[in-house]
């Protein structure tokens, strides 16, 4: 579909985090939200090894650089996060949040902060290098389109 103001076509490709443990977090990935490596290589020029994950549409890019500083602890909270310009999450939607958190739940997933609003529920959680990764359940938006 092209936008009519400005012509260009954008869609969601992928969200990139910069992880500790490549190995580690591509299980984690997996067992946790169901995403598949769809390729690996080195980038020489960073220096990182880096895979993407895919599960359907959505993809998640991990690298893993050479000397990388640890994540900072203010930002693996969601509150917190938020007075740092920048990324602050990525959000995935769900259908059902409470069994979507119950099952975060049964997999030890480290949940920060949950609840619902007017219109929406929301999770958030971290993976497990403590970047943010938030659920959202539109509540209207899953009314209106039954079986989207």
């Amino acid at each position: 579909m092209t936008d009519p103001i400005d012509g260009i076509d954008i869609r969601y490709h992928h969200v990139a985090f910069s992880v500790p443990d490549l190995e580690a977090s591509i299980r984690w990935y997996r067992e946790t939200l169901g995403f598949e490596a769809e390729w690996r290589r080195r980038v020489a020029s960073v220096p990182a090894d880096v895979a993407m994950l895919r599960r359907g549409v959505l993809r998640v890019e991990l690298f893993q650089p050479e000397h990388a500083a640890p994540l900072p602890a203010a930002r693996s909270d969601v509150q917190e996060d938020l007075r740092t310009h920048g990324t602050k999450h990525v959000a995935f939607a769900v259908r059902d949040m409470a069994a979507a958190v119950a099952e975060l739940r049964r997999r030890h997933v480290d949940i920060v902060h949950h609840g619902t609003g007017p219109f929406a529920a929301f999770a958030f959680f971290r993976d497990n290098s403590g970047n943010l990764i938030e659920l959202f359940e539109q509540l209207e938006l899953w009314d209106a389109n039954k079986g989207a």
